[in-house]
């Protein structure tokens, strides 16, 4: 189980779940990503980070995280979707906010199928260097590089903003404009910029939306992209309801260090700590 500085907790009630997705079958060139939320739940130890976040919430104090494990991912895409719709169910009856370890970034369509439910009117926020719009992908429509084009087809999302993207081909910029898709490509972003959302908001946080060089264990490589400042200064000036978030792609083969999980941890962290501040303001 994960640990989170000492946060975890071990209770029927809860205000934030986090749980683990272990499933890289839909992953198109290295698999790896099922080990991501093993290698993000080792960076977490409390004997090596705290429980406090940069907006000074204390994790262990000011709401109660726990940690479900890990969705069974044995069986085919659909099977697994299905769990991972009835565990989205469970965090979701408890009024809880899920925070959810990948995996490839193919769980993120059955974790906003099951959002949707919930969220009719919900805004998708896409960090990622690639914008995952194909139709389909090496001709499996459920690829790793295909949920957003599912999620839209489907009108799972009424707003999706991608930040970070550097990989972007001809196809995903006609499908992004055909469905008003937001894309802040990487090499117009800028420092300070504060994004604002009217509806509640899914985060979900492809790793190699950062720069190889503060996330090198990922299966694509792609130059140019955010530092680890630049992306938690954007999560900690959101202007949002945030009702969820997934951190994908963490592909710890890649990197023995482990400075890939780590900057998982943190992000999944801060944003964490950002609910808890947000949720608690008068």
């Amino acid at each position: 189980m994960s640990d989170f500085g000492g946060a975890v907790q071990v209770r029927d009630t809860y205000d934030l779940a986090v749980f683990g997705i272990p499933y890289d079958a839909k992953s198109s060139y290295l698999k790896g990503a099922a080990a991501g939320p093993a290698a993000i739940r080792a960076a977490s130890n409390g004997d090596m980070i705290n429980p406090f976040t940069e907006l000074g919430a204390d994790l262990s104090r000011d709401a109660v995280l726990v940690d479900l494990g890990d969705v069974d991912v044995s069986g085919g895409f659909e099977q697994v979707s299905g769990r991972i719709e009835a565990r989205l169910g469970e965090v979701l009856d408890h009024a809880a906010v899920p925070l959810i370890l990948g995996g490839d970034h193919s769980i993120t369509y059955p974790i906003v199928r099951a959002l949707a439910r919930t969220y009719p009117a919900l805004d998708i926020l896409h960090f990622d260097a690639h914008p995952d719009l194909y139709d389909e992908f090496q001709g499996d429509p459920h690829s790793h590089a295909c949920p957003f084009a599912r999620i839209l087809e489907e009108g799972l999302a009424a707003g999706l903003v991608q930040v970070g993207i550097r990989a972007a081909t001809a196809a995903h910029r006609a499908k992004a404009a055909s469905f008003g898709v937001r894309m802040l490509e990487m090499k117009d972003l800028e420092d300070g910029l504060v994004l604002s959302f009217r509806r509640p908001l899914y985060i979900s946080f492809d790793i190699d939306a950062l720069d190889p060089a503060f996330a090198p264990g990922v299966s694509h490589l792609e130059p140019g992209g955010m530092t680890t400042r630049l992306a938690l200064g954007m999560l900690q000036r959101l202007e949002a309801d945030i009702v969820g978030m997934d951190v994908v792609e963490v592909n710890p083969s890649r990197d023995p260090s482990g400075i890939t999980a780590a900057a998982g941890a943190k992000l999944l962290m801060e944003v964490a700590g950002k609910i808890v501040v947000e949720r608690r303001r008068p």
